[in-house]
């Protein structure tokens, strides 16, 4: 590592560097003017293992280049020893304010600036070596956690490759609606991971229909007020099968399953939860659901126009829907429709 030397006197940095010469993997570097030791010290702060600055300097002191070094990233850690004194007290006082480790004090005795010298370079280079055992330590567990995401997503993809094989009218139903709750979610202003969580979270908001027969699953026609009441189940059985999960995004997911056919107003189901009591998620997803569900075609059906869906949800934001969560959906209307020709069934 590097032995950083400051001072305007090329005697005394002769004298510096004669002291530590025999300091174990110490290489001194002088420097006569602070201004091109602290450019030195921004292009190699990481081969700087200590820096020895002398107090009275032009242009620059020693305690104004202390400040300037502590400004530099990566430098905060790095032992700076400045040269004062002994009756310079109250500057030595300010200079461990702006970030001195420790002072040598004229004149210098040799074996004391070596004994000063190699003691600071061993403290530097096992902070160092922490930073690096950190640094592997953190890439480890991201690669951990990268693998354990990797394995929710699959698990979860298949979960509802499962769920959809019981429905054979929803096409790209569930994909197109975790596209348009990506869209919500990033012009209310959601984060990449938390847009990303929230994206398959809803992936599973009908995982409940699992527990929903045949007859009434695959019923080509409109439903009875009774098949309609057990459709409507769906919701509270989603929650049951995703609750108690130690995952984030299970747990998101069986809050979304439960609400998203909550209603602003009130007047939804299976709590009647109105406004902000409905969690945000389930809001989020109630216009995603319920767009792709008006353009796409059933049996039952015709698929409406994109401009008729459009204008339910307008009409329908503050009755139905969250209004904020309409005018997000419809800030990203551009993408919107190319995401659902894309995911076309």
């Amino acid at each position: 590592m590097l032995a950083l030397m400051v001072d305007d006197s090329e005697m005394n940095n002769l004298l510096m560097m004669q002291a530590i010469k025999d300091v174990p993997d110490c290489e001194p570097v002088d420097f006569t003017r602070p201004e091109a030791a602290l450019s030195y010290l921004k292009s190699n702060v990481e081969r700087i293992g200590v820096a020895i600055v002398d107090y009275d300097m032009p242009v620059m002191n020693g305690i104004e280049f202390i400040a300037c070094a502590r400004q530099v990233p990566g430098f905060a850690h790095v032992p700076i020893v400045m040269v004062t004194s002994l009756n310079q007290r109250d500057l030595r006082r300010e200079a461990l304010d702006r970030g001195a480790t420790d002072f040598l004090a004229k004149p210098c005795d040799p074996f004391e600036i070596r004994a000063r010298i190699s003691n600071l370079m061993k403290i530097s280079a096992a902070h160092r070596q922490d930073q690096n055992r950190a640094a592997w330590l953190a890439r480890e567990v991201a690669a951990a956690t990268s693998v354990i995401e990797a394995r929710e997503r699959e698990i979860i993809q298949l979960l509802m490759r499962a769920a959809e094989h019981r429905d054979t009218e929803t096409g790209n139903h569930v994909m197109r609606v975790a596209a348009y709750v990506a869209i919500i979610a990033r012009h209310l202003g959601f984060g990449r991971d938390e847009v990303d969580r929230l994206s398959l979270a809803s992936t599973m908001h009908d995982v409940g229909k699992i527990g929903v027969s045949d007859a009434i699953l695959l019923k080509p026609g409109a439903l009875t007020p009774v098949e309609r009441r057990e459709m409507e189940l769906h919701a509270e059985r989603g929650r049951r099968i995703l609750e108690g999960s130690e995952s984030d995004v299970v747990v998101l997911a069986a809050e979304i399953a439960a609400s998203h056919h909550e209603r602003w107003d009130g007047t939804g189901y299976p709590a009647g939860l109105r406004g902000e009591a409905i969690p945000l998620g389930g809001r989020i997803v109630a216009v995603a659901d319920v767009f792709d569900a008006l353009v796409s075609e059933r049996p039952y059906k015709r698929p409406w126009s994109f401009e008729e869906a459009r204008a339910y949800l307008q009409t329908n934001a503050g009755g139905h829907f969250d209004p904020r969560c309409v005018d997000a959906f419809l800030a990203g209307w551009d993408e919107v429709e190319q995401r659902c020709r894309e995911l076309a069934a």
